[in-house]
């Protein structure tokens, strides 16, 4: 068997230390909300720019499945997306052309899942969310700091894919 590169085993290390900082984040954070929010009123910041308010979501993003059968909802939000971290954590761990970029960002999407999923294991399918914010009648939906890695994720890949994009094309109008 090869000996892992000192490049790999960084690369490995970034990894696991950026799974572990969103899920002790996102715990953390739950945690304080379920001791300070679970029965108290909302609490308002910046004119209810950003409102705390505990919520026990059962579904998926903006509560949406949440009225689906409980054997529905395990297979669709339990089972597949585990099987699915599985898949994405061996292929960051694996790949050998990933850039820094993508690592990072699957990495965040790792962490940010894992907590979700450690959730609903642990709290009897439910994720805790407790931050809303907005302008308005123009909300965003109750989410948690795994929601936030999640979505900042999602934003990387789109910035890295229009920045590698614009690169291809100025390499192929320059040949």
């Amino acid at each position: 068997m090869q000996a892992l590169s000192n490049t790999k085993i960084k690369r490995w290390i970034l990894i696991l230390i950026i799974i572990s900082l969103v899920i002790i984040a996102d715990q953390v954070t739950k945690e304080i909300a379920r001791e300070h929010l679970a029965d108290a009123p909302t609490i308002s910041y910046l004119g209810n720019l950003f409102l705390l308010h505990y919520a026990e979501n059962d579904g998926a993003f903006l509560s949406m499945g949440s009225n689906w059968p409980a054997p529905l909802r395990m297979i669709l939000l339990t089972i597949i997306p585990v099987v699915f971290l599985f898949i994405l954590l061996f292929v960051v761990l694996f790949s050998r052309e990933m850039d820094i970029w993508t690592t990072i960002a699957f990495a965040l999407i790792l962490g940010g899942g894992l907590s979700n999923m450690w959730d609903r294991m642990v709290n009897n399918g439910f994720v805790v969310d407790f931050m809303n914010m907005g302008i308005g009648n123009l909300r965003t939906g109750i989410f948690n700091v795994a929601d936030m890695a999640i979505t900042t994720a999602f934003f990387m890949i789109v910035i890295h894919m229009i920045y590698y994009r614009t690169h291809q094309k100025k390499s192929n109008n320059q040949e």
